[in-house]
């Protein structure tokens, strides 16, 4: 890897974190709008068109006043894939980022030991912010955003399913727990299904390609017509918007998979609520900082 000269401050680095949240916090991407848009479009009910018209229009404010979209702002997740530059002290300007924007947009204090309950206050903890990292031979470091609420996230699942089980043990599961969950993640939803690896491997999964843009297909046509059938069997449910009944359960199902033990099928299952929130960023070493609207890997 060939080093691009000039450094990255610590302190843009710090500042772009607290852009990215705060954009995160109260503008959801072009797709997410777009999904709703279409969804309040296509009911006929009274009351799943009224949750969809309030969900629009929070947005719109959301956005017109800079404020978050709910109050539960999530843990602070980040995906970094750092490039051939220089970086001063990057986890540390992301934390010190964090507690930033916690106090200047603010951000409901939301994280707490698991044993004890105390609350930091400054959405700081062990180990969170959670960073995971990834290499490129990019001449930028990139720096994504995922504040996930935990409405949505309480009614993640895991199974590891017997081979046998094949693709109707997989669509099975899926179904199941969409079932289970109702309306407590906040539908319309965007899932994310994670196949294979091991069990950490598909939870991974499951949660990174809800990054991807609800209009993008998998390139694998197999999972493409697996992320659509899947799709229609949750929009059948009626669960609808927040729960009441409708068209419209989930707004996108985005599916990932990595290959896995000859034993093994495990299917992990990530839910995101309608505010699917997530802001990315590159950082060139000459100081230059790009915000993309959608992630494009």
């Amino acid at each position: 890897m060939k080093w691009v000269t000039g450094m990255i401050s610590h302190k843009l680095v710090r500042e772009t974190t607290v852009e990215l949240l705060r954009r995160a916090v109260t503008e959801v991407s072009p797709d997410i709008k777009e999904g709703l848009t279409q969804a309040y479009k296509k009911e006929v009910d009274s009351i799943p068109k009224l949750q969809l018209k309030t969900i629009i229009k929070n947005l719109k404010l959301a956005e017109e006043k800079k404020i978050p979209i709910c109050q539960d702002t999530g843990v602070p997740i980040f995906y970094v894939a750092v490039g051939s530059v220089r970086i001063d002290r990057l986890e540390e300007a992301i934390i010190e980022g964090v507690k930033e924007a916690t106090r200047v947009i603010p951000l409901r204090p939301n994280i707490v030991d698991p044993f004890t309950r105390l609350n930091s206050g400054t959405n700081l903890g062990t180990k969170i912010p959670f960073i995971n990292y990834r290499l490129t031979d990019k001449k930028y470091v990139e720096i994504i955003a995922f504040p996930k609420g935990a409405g949505s996230e309480n009614v993640s699942a895991l199974s590891m399913l017997t081979p046998s089980q094949g693709i109707n043990g997989i669509k099975e599961f899926v179904l199941d727990t969409i079932l289970t969950a109702g309306g407590k993640p906040c539908p319309p939803t965007v899932i994310g299904v994670g196949i294979g690896g091991s069990a950490d491997i598909a939870m991974r999964l499951a949660k990174e390609v809800l990054l991807r843009p609800i209009n993008r297909r998998h390139r694998n046509s197999m999972i493409a017509e697996l992320e659509k059938e899947l799709y229609n069997l949750i929009n059948a449910t009626g669960i609808g918007p927040m729960g009441l009944g409708g068209k419209t359960t989930t707004l996108g199902v985005n599916i990932d998979y990595a290959d896995c033990h000859i034993a093994s099928l495990p299917v992990a299952i990530n839910i995101q609520c309608w505010a699917n929130r997530k802001a990315l960023a590159r950082i060139y070493s000459n100081g230059k900082v790009s915000y993309q609207k959608q992630w494009e890997d």
